[in-house]
């Protein structure tokens, strides 16, 4: 068995990081020549956007989405079986929307590797397997769609391949959705599935072009990236709306936290990379596949390039005054896709390592001189890590961890210039996303 070295490193202020060896293996385990393999695959055939030919073996939507199963399977035969892949798929009737010019079925592919303590929790990482050309009802054009979205769909396929290798608490769900470019039918279907069966998410990453380093913008980088997540979910209650605007929490929605877990695991474990964070849904006035899964209440994110190419996203193949359009192989940095690929897996292992949230946590401290917490304990956990941060800091810059109590008070931490949150933390020192307080005592 591999020896685990963990390391920890103690602050002036109590509070402590702790950093796991296994998550240097996963960085170090990511291949960007896989992954060019399998975007190449994927450009390769034709087009794959939603509406186009399902019975061909070389082209279409048909041809990518068993391919990409197929490579599911194989990664699951090399690890005796964890992965348990199937199509999940819906109807979508012509006329829906102005896309959908004919019905269609919309096929995603799920590989799941069931999580050994907590089966029913689940962190999902998300590719699209469909692309298009300038007409979105255009599905007969060649479409190879190399970053937009074999990028994402080729990292999702590896992070499968690394983190098959391991065994986690938690489920991870490794996902090729359809009909992205067409309304987001694919996410749309996946979502009302996990509603059915009731399955707990912790939230999913959506990754949408993670291989192109140089923008419209003249900037070449091949560290930034960005993290879109919305404020508060869409599903809160008249009651949490008011009591925000007493209390706070504009910023501090479940999708943001997952946001700042992303931020902090990756500045933990590859300080070289600059994850931007940003305070919105998705770019302005689009949208992307996590968008369905925070219709639905669950958190969610994209994680994507931060410098974007507007003329190989959505174009017919061509040049036009001297401008070469189009989508194709030659525009990916594939050792990129590999950077944003390590990303992802690494923040998918740490919170399949993880130990449940606490599901609440209380808040006090009202004309005093310290701030006062009571939250839930949760099976799994050893014990509890204090944040807060500055009210306008995007990240939580400050934390203490407490020991495997239920509650604890910050002496000398005026409640009023702060915000705050709970996490759980693990035996292996592996943490819940932070828990913003959803009540009040005094």
């Amino acid at each position: 068995m591999k020896k685990l070295v963990f390391y920890f490193v103690f602050c002036t202020s109590l509070s402590f990081s702790q950093t796991d060896a296994r998550i240097y293996d996963i960085i170090n385990a990511v291949s960007a020549d896989r992954i060019e393999n399998d975007i190449t695959t994927l450009a390769n055939f034709g087009t794959r956007h939603t509406l186009s030919d399902t019975l061909s073996q070389i082209r279409g939507i048909g041809a990518a989405r068993r391919w990409i199963k197929s490579e599911f399977e194989k990664t699951s035969s090399a690890c005796n079986g964890c992965l348990d892949v199937f199509y999940q798929k819906d109807l979508v009737k012509q006329g829906t929307n102005q896309r959908i010019v004919k019905d269609v079925e919309v096929v995603n592919v799920l590989a799941i590797q069931q999580g050994t303590k907590y089966p029913n929790r689940f962190i999902i990482m998300s590719g699209d397997i469909d692309s298009r050309v300038s007409d979105p009802t255009d599905y007969e054009s060649d479409s190879p769609g190399a970053n937009d979205n074999a990028s994402g769909m080729a990292g999702t396929m590896e992070a499968a391949r690394v983190l098959s290798k391991y065994k986690f608490e938690n489920s991870i769900i490794y996902m090729g959705l359809s009909g992205e470019e067409q309304g987001l039918f694919g996410g749309g279907g996946v979502a009302a599935f996990a509603k059915e069966k009731g399955w707990e998410i912790i939230g999913i990453f959506n990754n949408d072009m993670i291989g192109n380093i140089t923008g419209v913008d003249g900037i070449t980088s091949s560290t930034d990236f960005r993290i879109f997540s919305e404020p508060v979910p869409p599903t809160e209650t008249d009651q949490q709306r008011r009591a925000r605007r007493f209390y706070g929490g504009e910023v501090d929605g479940i999708s943001r936290q997952l946001a700042r877990y992303v931020h902090k695991t990756t500045k933990t474990y590859m300080p070289e990379m600059n994850p931007m964070m940003v305070y919105r849904l998705d770019r302005f006035g689009r949208g992307g596949h996590h968008r369905p899964f925070n219709d639905a209440g669950f958190a969610g994110i994209r994680i994507m390039e931060a410098h974007e190419n507007y003329t190989q996203q959505h174009q017919d193949i061509r040049v036009e005054n001297g401008i070469a359009y189009g989508d194709v192989l030659e525009h990916v940095n594939f050792d990129y896709a590999k950077k944003l690929t390590a990303v992802n897996a690494i923040s998918l292992a740490s919170l399949a390592w993880a130990p449940p949230a606490p599901k609440e946590v209380k808040i006090g401290g009202i004309v005093e001189p310290s701030a006062k917490f009571q939250w839930s304990k949760v099976d799994g956990a050893v014990g509890y890590k204090i944040y807060w941060r500055s009210t306008t800091s995007p990240t939580w810059d400050n934390s203490r961890y407490v020991g495997d109590v239920s509650e604890f008070t910050l002496d000398g931490i005026v409640i009023d210039n702060y915000f705050f949150g709970v996490a759980s933390v693990g035996a292996n020192g592996h943490e819940s996303p932070v828990v913003f307080p959803n009540a009040i005592f005094r």
